[in-house]
């Protein structure tokens, strides 16, 4: 099979590409993340998605911890070929590894007196990640592996 598709993305000086992955039905953006070409191509192949994990300099075949995996319904790539669009139906509406639905769970707000901002979580966790990541044997394991 021609690897021409591959070839048209423009893969960063570490050989990444940003992957922006949506909610294929209400479009919400659930999460941000990293792939390389062995991710691309095994996320196009078994239509489940993979990333690269540059904590773990390694695959990381989404859910493979969680159980909360994604079924990749579409994929996208930008006008400028150096972002990925996965439209993808989350199992289990968990994508963080919070336990939240999205790892986009933090708005920026104003102060009441206007003097100053500030970060704060407005979706609520869906699940324990202790529970989660209960069979998880590797301590530092939950971080971005939901």
């Amino acid at each position: 099979m021609s690897q021409d598709w591959l070839n048209a993305v423009k893969w960063d000086a570490q050989g990444l590409v940003t992957a922006v992955v949506q909610d294929i039905n209400t479009k919400r953006v659930l999460m941000v993340a990293w792939m390389n070409r062995e991710a691309l191509e095994e996320t196009a192949q078994t239509r489940r998605a993979v990333y690269f994990s540059r904590s773990r300099n390694r695959l990381w075949r989404k859910g493979e911890e969680s159980g909360h995996i994604q079924h990749v319904r579409e994929i996208r790539l930008d006008c400028d070929a150096d972002v990925i669009l996965l439209w993808v139906e989350q199992v289990g509406g968990i994508a963080c590894h919070t336990g939240r639905e999205s790892c986009m769970f933090s708005r920026l707000d104003r102060s009441p007196d206007g003097q100053s901002l500030s970060w704060n979580p407005v979706d609520p966790v869906l699940k324990d990640p202790n529970t989660m990541y209960a069979a998880a044997s590797t301590p530092g394991k939950q971080s971005g592996s939901a």
